[in-house]
C-alpha cells in the first residue's frame, strides 16, 4: 500500500467520523420547517381579515374560502397546539438531559451562530454540551411562552374566553420568579423576557376579563411582543375599551392594508406552486403510464441503462470528496476565513450575506480545482463527461422535472415531519434568509443559492459523482446512491429523506438528458422558488 492511498484511507475515516458527529449533533437543533409553517400561518391570519373595497362582491367568500379555507381560525389554532406540544417535548427533554449531567454547568453567554460550521464556538470546562442544553432551554421557555401569548388571542377570538384567559394565567405563574418549578440557572439578564412576557399575558388577560382590566402602558407590551394579526387584534380590543375610536380607525386601516398585502402573498406562495406541483403529478402519470405501456421507447427509459465510460477507479472518487469537498468545506476553508481580518457582525446581515457568499465560493473553487487535478491525468475524457449543450432540449427537462419534484417532495416532507417532531436541524441559510428583509443581502443570498449552488453542486454530484458511480453500480444504483450522499453531504439529519427524494429526480433528468444544464435548472429553479416563499414570509412577520 502506498503511502499516498494510507493517507486517503485515513482522510476518509476522519470524514466519515466528523460528517457522523455533525449529523448526530444537528439532533438537537430544531427543524427549519416547523417555524416556516408558522409563518405562513401567520400570513393567512392577517389575510382572513381582507375585505373587498366595496364589501359587496358577490364572489368574495368563494375568494376568501379558495384562499384561506373553511376556518382558518381553526386551522391556526391547531397548527399552534400541535407547535406548542413539539416545543414542549423539547423544553423535557432538554431539561432532563440537563439534569442528568454530573455538575452544574458553568454558562457563559455567546452570540447566536450565524454560520454554523463556519465560526468558532466558546466552551465552558465542563464542555460545550451543558452550553448548548442551557441556551436550547432558554430559547425552547421563550418559544413556549409566545406560542401561548398567540395561542390565547387565537382560542378568545373564537369566544373561547375562558380557556384563552387560562392560558394566559398558566403562563403567567410559569414565568413568574418565584414559581418552584422555574429553573434558576436561567434566571439570568439575558433571560428578561420572562418578565416582558409575563407582563403581556397579564396585560392580554385583562383585555378579555368580565369585566376587563386596562393595564397602565397596556399599549406598549403589545406592540412590543406581539406581531401581524395577533398584535392588530389586541390593539383593536384595547382600543374598543379605551374608545379611542381614531386610534382604532387607523389600526383597522393599517390592518387592511395588511391583509391584502398577504392575500397577494399567499397566492404566490401557494398557488404558484400548487399549480406547478399539479402539472409534476399528471405529468409523473404520463411518464409511467407511458413507461408501462411503451417499455424501452418511452421518455423514462431514455439512456436508463447506459452507464458512463469510467477511466478512473474509486480512489479518484474518495480523492476528489474527501479531499476537495469535506475537507474544503469543513477545515481548510474556514481556517482560512478565520485568519482574514475581515469583520462579522451578528446585526449586519448584508455583510453575513457576503461571508456566506465568499465561504460558498472558496469551498466551491477548492473542491472544483481538486477535480480538475485529479481527473487531468485521464484528459480527453470519454463522451458525455460534464456536458453542457445548449441547443439541446435541456429546458424542458429541467422544467418538468422542477414540476415532477415538487408533489414528491411534498409528500416526502410531510412523512419526513412526522418521523422527526421538528427535530433534525436546517440549512442555517434559510433562517437568514427568512428573517432577511434587505433586499441587497437578499440579491446576495440568491446569487448564493440560485446560481452558485446549482453549477457546483450539479457538476460536483450529477457530473462526476454519479457517471462515476456507474462503473460499479447500474444506472438506477448510481442515481440512488448519489442522491444519498448528496443529502448527506448538507449535514442535517432532517433533511435527508427530501433532498434524497430531490437528488434522485435531479439524477433522472440528468441521465435521461445527458445535459447538466437541465439538472442545473431544475435545481435553480428549486432553491429560487425557496428563497422567493421565505422572502415574501418574512416580510409579513
Amino acid at each position: 500500500m502506498t503511502i499516498k492511498r494510507f493517507g486517503l484511507i485515513i482522510a476518509t475515516l476522519i470524514a466519515i467520523g466528523l460528517a457522523t458527529l455533525s449529523l448526530f449533533g444537528s439532533w438537537q437543533e430544531p427543524q427549519f420547517q416547523s417555524r416556516l409553517e408558522l409563518y405562513q400561518t401567520n400570513i393567512a391570519l392577517q389575510a382572513q381579515a381582507w375585505q373587498p373595497g366595496d364589501g359587496s362582491d358577490e364572489n368574495f367568500s368563494a375568494i376568501r374560502e379558495a384562499i384561506l379555507g373553511e376556518e382558518p381560525l381553526e386551522t391556526a389554532t391547531k397548527q399552534y397546539q400541535q407547535a406548542r406540544e413539539s416545543v414542549q417535548a423539547n423544553l423535557d427533554k432538554a431539561k432532563k438531559q440537563l439534569a442528568q449531567l454530573p455538575s452544574p454547568p458553568q454558562t457563559i453567554p455567546t452570540p447566536p451562530k450565524p454560520l454554523p460550521k463556519l465560526s468558532s464556538q466558546r466552551k465552558t470546562s465542563g464542555g460545550e454540551q451543558p452550553e448548548k442544553l442551557q441556551q436550547s432551554l432558554k430559547q425552547a421557555e421563550k418559544l413556549l411562552a409566545e406560542l401561548d401569548l398567540r395561542l390565547g388571542i387565537l382560542q378568545a377570538q373564537q369566544g373561547q374566553t375562558d380557556t384563552a384567559l387560562n392560558t394566559w394565567n398558566e403562563l403567567q405563574k410559569r414565568l413568574a420568579p418565584d414559581n418552584p418549578t422555574t429553573d434558576s440557572s436561567l434566571l439570568t439578564p439575558n433571560s428578561s423576557f420572562r418578565t416582558e412576557l409575563g407582563r403581556t399575558a397579564a396585560v392580554l388577560s385583562g383585555l378579555w376579563s368580565n369585566p376587563s382590566r386596562l393595564l397602565p402602558n397596556a399599549q406598549q407590551p403589545i406592540q412590543k411582543n406581539l406581531d401581524g394579526w395577533f398584535r392588530s387584534t389586541a390593539l383593536v380590543q384595547l382600543y374598543q375599551l379605551q374608545q379611542r375610536q381614531e386610534a382604532l380607525s387607523a389600526v383597522q386601516a393599517t390592518e387592511q392594508e395588511a391583509a391584502a398585502q398577504a392575500v397577494v402573498k399567499l397566492v404566490i406562495i401557494a398557488t404558484i406552486p400548487s399549480l406547478a406541483a399539479l402539472v409534476g403529478t399528471i405529468l409523473l402519470i404520463f411518464l409511467i403510464a407511458q413507461r408501462l405501456l411503451k417499455g424501452k421507447e418511452a421518455l423514462l427509459a431514455q439512456n436508463a441503462d447506459a452507464p458512463w465510460s469510467t477511466p478512473w477507479n474509486g480512489e479518484t472518487v474518495l480523492q476528489v470528496f474527501v479531499l476537495g469537498f469535506f475537507f474544503m468545506g469543513q477545515a481548510f476553508v474556514p481556517l482560512l476565513l478565520s485568519l482574514i481580518p475581515i469583520p462579522r457582525p451578528l446585526g449586519n446581515v448584508r455583510l453575513q450575506a457576503v461571508y456566506v457568499l465568499i465561504s460558498y465560493l472558496l469551498v466551491a473553487s477548492g473542491a472544483l480545482s481538486v477535480l480538475y487535478i485529479s481527473i487531468k491525468r485521464f484528459f480527453p475524457l470519454p463522451k458525455f463527461w460534464f456536458r453542457f449543450r445548449l441547443q439541446d432540449n435541456w429546458f424542458l427537462w429541467g422544467l418538468g422535472g422542477y414540476c415532477v419534484a415538487l408533489p414528491i417532495v411534498v409528500v416526502v416532507s410531510l412523512i419526513n415531519q412526522k418521523l422527526w417532531q421538528g427535530q433534525g436541524g436546517s440549512n442555517p441559510l434559510l433562517q437568514l434568509a427568512l428573517e432577511s428583509q434587505d433586499v441587497v443581502a437578499l440579491g446576495i443570498f440568491f446569487s448564493t443559492a440560485a446560481i452558485a449552488a446549482p453549477f457546483f453542486e450539479e457538476i460536483l454530484f450529477r457530473g462526476f459523482l454519479l457517471p462515476s458511480l456507474t462503473r460499479y453500480f447500474p444506472v438506477w444504483g448510481a442515481i440512488i446512491a448519489s442522491a444519498l450522499l448528496f443529502a448527506i453531504a448538507h449535514l442535517s439529519l432532517s433533511e435527508i429523506l427530501p433532498l434524497t427524494a430531490l437528488g434522485i429526480v435531479l439524477g433522472v433528468v440528468y441521465t435521461r438528458s445527458r445535459n447538466l444544464l437541465a439538472p442545473i435548472l431544475l435545481h435553480s429553479l428549486w432553491n429560487s422558488g425557496t428563497l422567493l416563499s421565505l422572502f415574501l414570509l418574512g416580510g409579513s412577520n
